[in-house]
């Protein structure tokens, strides 16, 4: 693999055949550097560990794992079970239901024993927190929003911009390590938004047209031409690239691209890794451009000269005998 370092590259104006040996390409890529998290890339997160600090008190929307020994036996009692809206819990037709929102664990565990001895003799009450209703807010797709942070639901907003993936799973961590014991999350790229490149096609007269594709680190010149299902019909075969910022030197970096050489006879020696930022400029076709350039002098010169024309024609028939009573007279006995 190489690297995408420094490299001296021709002014756009001259475009020569030779290319510069150090820029990465098909055969001969770079590794690029750790991706860092920008708007508006899209972050998943799911939650390892998560467990609240102690005392944590109960919410709708949290989740009870409820084990009861001593029930009856048509109406036995063990699983998980959602906080409802309202704060409680549904035990069934047989025990009712009970409010725990507010609650600690152990004060649900007090109070579901004292429930369940008004139907049962002697109930051995055991009860765990399965899921919290926050954990929803946290694991999921994240959007990084233009101030730099992914949102976490009641536990706020974190701050990644300018971060790795490592970093970014860190800061996270640490934030909400104020609310949880030792929470670890796995943090991954889910939407690679903010590192891009452009491929721009000359209009001939009609337009340039700019399309904008993500980096994903292993792409090349064809890949880049493919997705724009190749050259348009007023696009020339002179094509380079144009890469963001200046060299070594301070000079424009242009890297020229032999069209025929890479999809006639598999050349790499211009088929570049495309890096981020890059834009593929494709030169217009300057006979098509022509034609478009003299058709639009010469139509309004056409439909100037159509409506005198029309003009003329409809004075011709409209003058002489027409204006006088028209025609050929003739008597009639």
């Amino acid at each position: 693999m190489g690297t995408a370092g420094c490299q001296i590259v021709p002014q756009p104006a001259a475009l020569p055949a030779t290319t510069p040996a150090a820029a990465p390409r098909e055969l001969d890529k770079a590794i690029l550097p750790s991706y860092v998290i920008e708007p508006p890339d899209v972050l998943l997160i799911d939650t390892v560990h998560l467990v609240p600090k102690s005392p944590y008190r109960l919410r709708t929307l949290d989740a009870l794992a409820i084990q009861v020994e001593g029930t009856l036996a048509e109406a036995p009692l063990h699983g998980v079970f959602e906080i409802q809206p309202g704060g409680t819990i549904n035990l069934g037709g047989t025990y009712g239901s009970l409010a725990v929102a507010g609650k600690t664990i152990e004060e649900v565990q007090l109070a579901l024993e004292e429930h369940l001895q008004k139907h049962l003799k002697k109930p051995e009450v055991s009860v765990q927190l399965a899921g919290m209703a926050a954990q929803q807010q946290i694991a999921g797709e994240h959007l990084v929003a233009p101030d730099g942070t992914v949102t976490l639901g009641s536990y706020g907003s974190v701050s990644v911009v300018g971060m790795t993936v490592a970093e970014a799973k860190e800061t996270i961590e640490e934030h909400l390590s104020t609310s949880l014991e030792e929470p670890e999350i796995s943090l991954d790229v889910f939407g690679y938004n903010s590192k891009v490149y452009y491929v721009i096609t000359q209009g001939a007269g009609t337009g340039d047209g700019v399309f904008r594709f993500p980096v994903t680190g292993n792409e090349t010149v064809l890949d880049a031409i493919s997705q724009i299902n190749g050259l348009e019909q007023v696009s020339s075969k002179r094509l380079w690239i144009a890469r963001a910022g200046r060299n070594c030197q301070g000079e424009i970096q242009v890297l020229p691209i032999d069209w025929n050489a890479i999809t006639q006879y598999g050349g790499v020696e211009t088929n570049y890794q495309i890096l981020p930022g890059d834009r593929i400029y494709i030169a217009e076709d300057k006979l098509i451009a022509l034609d478009n350039s003299l058709a639009k002098i010469i139509a309004p010169l056409e439909r100037v000269m159509g409506f005198t024309l029309l003009g003329t024609g409809t004075a011709t028939r409209l003058s002489g005998p027409v204006l006088r009573g028209g025609g050929n007279r003739t008597n009639n006995f």
